[in-house]
Order: structure tokens, then C-alpha cells, then sequence
């Protein structure tokens, strides 16, 4: 009878279905990562300005107006944009700045909206106590 040879323990960790893994998560994010970012889209208004810096300042408040003349606000909160009205806008607006009195308030209007919507929401937030409203353009 003869002697079968007892083989070593193999010191080695297979790291193929670690790879495998890895590789499915990689396409799940590849192809979610796009879905996630979400927001208004608007079609800005073109001009020639310099970008300004926002690094010491707390999030903005940022007032969408789409071609339809849907508003929108985003708080600076990292949630999504919340369609809202013209009252909400103020009431929002108004405390925010009450808890953060240096918080900035931009309106990003859709270049087809009507001049005259964005220049109600302008007068509304100075109305509301609001000294300075920015507006959001595309650079060039």
C-alpha cells in the first residue's frame, strides 16, 4: 500500500472573490453616482463676472426661478430643492437669516423667466429685511 504524500497548508489568502466584490461595487457606484445629483435645472443667463468667495461665509440661500416661474430654495442644508411659494420663500428666508444673520441670499433665475418675477422676489426679500441679493449667472 502506498503512502499518499500529506500535502503543506497553503499559507495564502485568496483574494480573487475580494477582487470580484469590489469590482460589482465599483459599476453599482459608477452608474448610481449620476442619479444622485439632483437639483432644478435652469437655464442661466449668461455675463461677464468674477466668482466670488463663499469660504468664510455660512451656506447661502439660494432662490431658484425656473421658465415655468416654479420657485425653488435651497437653504444651504444639503437637501434637495423644495418647490415653494412665493410667501415660503420669505418666511424661509427670513428665518434663516434670523438664526445667521450673515448668511447670503442669491436668486438663480432662468434666462427665459419673466423680468419682472425676479424683480418681485428682489423687492419681497429687501422688503423682508434682506440688505443684499445676489444674482446667478453663467461666466463665459
Amino acid at each position: 500500500m502506498a503512502k499518499r504524500a500529506r500535502r503543506k497548508p497553503m499559507a495564502e489568502i485568496n483574494v480573487v472573490p475580494y477582487i470580484d466584490v469590489t469590482l460589482v461595487l465599483l459599476i453599482i457606484f459608477m452608474i448610481t453616482a449620476p442619479l444622485i445629483q439632483s437639483g432644478v435645472d435652469v437655464d442661466l443667463p449668461v455675463a461677464n463676472a468674477e466668482d466670488i468667495s463663499l469660504e468664510d461665509l455660512p451656506d447661502p440661500v439660494i432662490i431658484t426661478i425656473t421658465k415655468t416661474g416654479q420657485f425653488y430654495i435651497d437653504l444651504g442644508n444639503g437637501e434637495d430643492d423644495e418647490p415653494v411659494t412665493a410667501k415660503e420663500v420669505l418666511i424661509l428666508t427670513q428665518a434663516v437669516r434670523k438664526n445667521k444673520p450673515a448668511t447670503q441670499v442669491y436668486i438663480r433665475g432662468d434666462k427665459q423667466v419673466e423680468y419682472g418675477k425676479v424683480v418681485t422676489v428682489m423687492s419681497a426679500l429687501k422688503n423682508a429685511g434682506v440688505p443684499n441679493v445676489g444674482l446667478m449667472t453663467e461666466n463665459f
